[in-house]
């Protein structure tokens, strides 16, 4: 795994990709963001494997005060920055996971940082709205591989679940995770977009920079109007 290195994004956001991990043959791009609190601390978003290098460079930013998985999948790294930065509060969609582990803020962070929670079969996820930089953080509910990434067969699989389909999209997968809640989803969405994101982040693929609201109506376009 490479270590990862953060660069602005934009405005108060950093991103650092972390290399790949490897699920069952799968490649999985790894990509984490930092945000500038209003009172300068640091907000840190499916944070990734911790080095000495890592950890050097957002200290020269700030001090970390909230670390949040976004789903139950995206929590591997938590102890460890934990135990970098144990004044920080840790989020998450299960509050007895950790020790000191709470479950995220209905409210989000109020003017700076909001959330919406997408209920899913396979994994609960918090979608993230970083309003100085209007950026949309989705970690695995929604996916941008590049195409021809996965190679042979799983690369097949990769396509016919729509993990590399061109653009965002949710994979067919957690499309089928949604079954029964396709109207709370709806609901999700319609305040998702009704943020206006400009920029579209995601865990795992190419971001966005311009057009993320069209692309996210588009990627959920599946679930109706209800």
């Amino acid at each position: 795994m490479t270590a990862a290195q953060l660069r602005p994004f934009a405005e108060g956001l950093w991103l650092a990709e972390a290399g790949e991990a490897v699920v069952a043959g799968f490649r999985y791009p790894l990509r984490m963001a930092l945000a500038r609190l209003a009172n300068g601390g640091l907000w840190a978003w499916s944070p990734v494997a911790l080095d000495d290098d890592l950890r050097g460079e957002i200290g020269a930013l700030g001090e970390v005060e909230a670390i949040v998985a976004p789903n139950g999948l995206h929590d591997l790294y938590l102890r460890d920055w934990a135990k970098a930065w144990p004044a920080a509060q840790l989020y998450g969609p299960d509050a007895e996971a950790l020790p000191g582990l709470q479950r995220w803020p209905e409210t989000g962070w109020p003017g700076q940082i909001d959330l919406a929670v997408l209920r899913n079969r396979i994994t609960e996820e918090a979608v993230f709205f970083h309003r100085p930089s209007r950026t949309a953080l989705f970690c695995d509910v929604i996916q941008n591989f590049p195409p021809g990434y996965q190679a042979g067969w799983r690369g097949l699989v990769a396509r016919l679940d729509l993990m590399e389909s061109g653009a965002p999209a949710v994979p067919r997968k957690f499309r089928l995770g949604f079954a029964g809640r396709r109207a709370e989803a709806r609901v999700a969405m319609r305040q998702i977009l009704g943020w206006q994101p400009e920029r579209l982040v995601m865990a795992h693929g190419t971001v966005l920079e311009t057009g993320a609201a069209p692309a996210l109506a588009r990627a959920f376009g599946w679930l109706g109007d209800g």
